[in-house]
């Protein structure tokens, strides 16, 4: 009963993702709209810098802040004892 189940899953996920796909035409953004005012593209440096760089930072801003500002007493895990063994 689970394969049943499993291959009812994949087909419904597949069905879905070949929908999904199907209905967005990369093709529709070649055409511009009204108004549409693109700019200048962005160079590699400008999005590996701003896509992978700045989340980056944002992460370890957190983090360090996350660490500094932690108000527990204890940082270090105790070791637990082994009971019930004789030696």
């Amino acid at each position: 009963m689970d394969k049943k189940n499993a291959l009812r899953a994949g087909a419904l996920v597949a069905g879905t993702t070949l929908m999904m796909l199907l209905m967005t035409s990369p093709a529709l953004a070649l055409t511009r709209d009204d108004g549409d005012d693109p700019g200048n593209g962005l160079s590699v440096a400008e999005t590996l810098g701003l896509f992978v760089l700045c989340p980056l930072a944002l992460f370890a801003i957190i983090a360090g802040l996350v660490l500094v500002l932690d108000k527990s007493k204890d940082r270090a895990p105790k070791a637990k004892s082994a009971a019930g063994t004789k030696v």
